[in-house]
Formats: structure tokens, C-alpha cells, sequence
């Protein structure tokens, strides 16, 4: 690589850490860790919810961040992982039951893989005649009603996770609680890491009540049991053109789901990430061709880690090489992936609500900062509309396609905005 391709980070201590800034050495590594605790929820929960392997799914959501981070040249702070975008169309290609591994697994790999590819193209084309087009087709009022709509149908997830009794539901709030305070009131250190320090103050306190309240109580044994080494169970995908017709059409949604991420990223750093955007997304698209290869989900920059970055104000781009490298080795390692799941559902919750609703949150961010009139009654009907569409899940059935609802909101906002704004309010 020529000289100057990646930054020269400097060293910071406190205050705000830019992408070409950097933690010490030992922080950047936890701070790593606090994205991969992150991320895990939910890029574990998606490939649980299509019958993929869990494990599959994070070593390659560690290959796809590293790759990232190389094609943006080590300037966009960023984390893949597992998209929610696929759950509908590979369930539908599939024909999976809901519980064990999807027999059918290898058909939804090879339309992940097209998918993929026509990302990467789109990533191409972005790069090579610039970002116009798509910001017409994306502007900021509709990149913030997808973002605050991805969030929002985020909840029910976050919300499940909490409600199996009164116990579960006090731990969830506790966790938030715990999170909030380190993140306010922490200083140093601890400050930058309150999703790891909140979510270990919850574990504790859970692992200590749950008996006394008729929880289940945290089950060690399955941690003694596991594997220290284990190659992760690869498998080969097939190209099927009836699943390849339902899941390319994810592509649209995630260009529009990294665009919003990137936009929310921009505000959060005060800087423009608008040269990147071409590299983001062909990063991500071939960061979903790899992962189809092997067994992976295909992956999408994730808000998960964005709401981290708005806790704890650290955007340096080394600290997700860190976590990349932390996915990819815990890809090898069933027992981590044992000490992973002993993490009560309650706690992951808790969790959830917090990173969530940050993603919703990061919306307002982006409609503040491109000064988006809520007075024009075309913006106000377009958020309306991708917001309850996107917190109701609508599913909508098109060709004998189901489209979810992040991407009912997606199209409906892209839509909606455009056919509004054929004239002036």
C-alpha cells in the first residue's frame, strides 16, 4: 500500500478520541471488547433467529470488519455485523421452522452472496461518479427515517428480552440504570467503558438474586464443559434463483441502513465522511460475499457500536481492529462462546434498550445537523410514516416476497419522500 493510505494516529488521554486518534495500547484493546459485547447481542440473535451457527456468524463478522477497515483506509469507525435485514427473506427462501439449524442453509448463503455482489456494484458506482445521485435518491430527512426506524423496530426485540417476569424486567432497568450512570458520572477509564462495567454490575447482581426469585440461575457448567479450540463449522453455500430473486433485494436497505450509519457517524465526529461512502459500502458488500461463503449472515455497519461511540465519545478506527481481531479469535473458541451464553437474557435486554434507543436517538442527530424542516408537511408525513412502519414491523407482501419492516420503512420513506416532493409545499 502506498505511503499515507492508512492515518498516522496520535496518541490521546482524554476528552473525545477522533478516528485518526488513539487510545494506549491496553485501552484500545478493552474498548475493543466493549464493542464486541456490543455487537454480540444482536449479531448472535440474528443468525439464532435464521438457524445459522452463532459462532460461524461472529468469525466472520470479525473477517468483514477487518476487511472494512483496510478498503476504507482506516478512517470510517465501524463494526459488522449479523443484519436483521435478511431475517424475513431468509426465513422465506428457506422454509425455516424457527428452532435447531436451518436445513436448508446453504440455498440462503448463495442469495446472500448476490446480494452482496450487487452492494459491492452499487459501492463501485458510488465511488466512481461520486454520492449525488444516491443522497437525491437518500436525502437526510429519509437517511433519518430509516436510522430512527431501524432503531424503533428494534424494540419488541429489546422489549422480549425483558419480559419474562417482574425479576427480569427490574434487572433490565437496573442495567440501564448501571449503564447510565458510568456513562455520566464515570471518570477516566471506566467512563469510556459503561456497556462492559454496566452489563458486569447487572451480571453480578444477577448471578447473586436470580435463586432467591425463582429465576433460572446462571448455568457455569456449560463454561467448564466447552471446547477452549474449535474450528468454526463452515458451510457451502447454493445458488438457487428463486432464494437469489428474494434476498438481492436486501441490497437496497442496506445502502440505505450504511448511508444513514455513515451520515450518523459524520454528525457524531463533526467531520465528512462523504469520500468514504463508496469504499463503506463496498466493504460491506464484500464483506457479505465472504461471509455467504462460509455460513455467515450477511453484514451491515452496525448502530449497535455507533451507540457506544455516542457513550463514550471514542471514534478511533484502531479500536475496531481490536474488536475484529477479538470476534475472529472468539470465532475459534467455543468457550467464550459458552461464557457468552451464560449472560442472562435479562441483562442482554437491558442492554438492548440502551444501544437501541441510541440508534433511534442518532436520527434526531442527523434531521439537527442537515437542519431538516419539520415545518414542510412532505418531511413531517415521510418520518411519520417509516417511523410507525418501521416500530409496527409491517410486513408486506410483494411477488410472494415479504418485506419486513425495516424494509417497508425504507421504501416507504424512499417512496413517500419523492412522490411529496414532485412540488413545492
Amino acid at each position: 500500500m502506498p505511503m499515507g493510505y492508512f492515518p498516522n494516529w496520535t496518541l490521546k488521554t482524554s476528552g473525545a478520541v477522533m478516528p485518526d486518534e488513539r487510545l494506549p495500547t491496553g485501552q484500545t484493546v478493552v474498548a475493543g471488547l466493549q464493542h464486541v459485547v456490543a455487537m454480540f447481542g444482536s449479531t448472535v440473535l440474528a443468525p439464532v433467529l435464521m438457524g445459522f451457527d452463532p459462532n460461524v456468524a461472529i468469525f466472520f463478522s470479525g473477517i468483514a470488519t477487518l476487511l472494512f477497515f483496510v478498503i476504507t483506509r482506516g478512517q470510517l469507525p465501524s463494526y459488522l455485523g449479523s443484519s436483521f435485514a435478511f431475517i424475513g427473506v431468509v426465513i422465506a427462501a428457506t422454509g425455516y421452522a424457527g428452532s435447531g439449524p436451518n436445513a436448508n442453509i446453504g440455498v440462503a448463503l448463495g442469495g446472500i452472496i448476490a446480494c452482496g455482489a450487487v452492494y459491492a456494484v452499487i459501492g463501485l458506482i458510488v465511488q466512481g461518479v461520486g454520492t449525488a445521485w444516491i443522497e437525491k435518491l437518500l436525502p437526510p430527512v429519509v437517511t433519518g427515517a430509516v436510522v430512527a426506524a431501524i432503531g424503533l423496530n428494534l424494540t419488541s426485540v429489546a422489549i422480549s428480552m425483558i419480559s419474562a417476569s417482574p425479576y427480569t424486567k427490574w434487572i433490565a432497568l437496573f442495567t440501564v440504570v448501571a449503564v447510565a450512570l458510568v456513562a455520566v458520572y464515570g471518570r477516566g477509564l471506566p467512563q469510556r467503558l459503561p456497556i462492559l462495567i454496566g452489563g458486569l454490575a447487572a451480571y453480578i447482581l444477577y448471578a447473586l438474586t436470580a435463586s432467591s426469585f425463582g429465576a433460572p440461575v446462571i448455568d457455569f457448567g456449560k463454561i467448564g464443559a466447552a471446547a477452549w479450540f474449535g474450528l468454526p463449522k463452515f458451510v457451502a453455500p447454493v445458488f438457487d434463483m428463486k432464494a437469489i430473486t428474494l434476498i438481492v433485494p436486501v441490497a437496497i436497505i442496506l445502502v440505505a441502513e450504511n448511508l444513514g450509519h455513515i451520515k450518523g457517524i459524520s454528525v457524531m465526529t463533526g467531520r465528512n465522511f462523504d469520500r468514504l461512502i463508496g469504499r463503506g459500502f463496498f466493504a460491506d458488500g464484500l464483506g457479505t460475499i465472504i461471509a455467504g461463503s462460509g455460513g455467515g449472515t450477511g453484514v451491515t455497519t452496525y448502530a449497535e457500536n455507533m451507540g457506544v461511540m455516542a457513550v463514550t465519545r471514542v471514534y478511533s478506527t484502531l479500536v475496531f481492529v481490536a474488536a475484529g481481531v477479538i470476534a475472529l479469535l472468539l470465532g475459534f473458541s467455543p468457550k467464550f462462546g459458552a461464557v457468552i451464553g451464560t449472560i442472562p437474557v435479562a441483562v442482554l435486554g437491558g442492554l438492548a434498550v440502551v444501544v437501541f434507543g441510541l440508534i433511534a436517538a442518532t436520527a434526531g442527530r442527523i434531521w439537527v445537523e442537515n437542519k431538516v424542516d419539520f415545518s414542510e408537511p412532505k418531511n413531517l408525513i415521510t418520518v411519520a410514516t417509516a417511523l410507525i412502519l418501521g416500530a409496527g414491523d409491517l410486513k408486506l407482501p410483494i411477488f410472494g416476497y415479504e418485506l419486513g419492516g425495516i424494509g417497508t420503512a425504507t421504501f416507504g420513506a424512499i417512496v413517500l419522500y419523492h412522490l411529496l416532493n414532485r412540488r413545492t409545499a
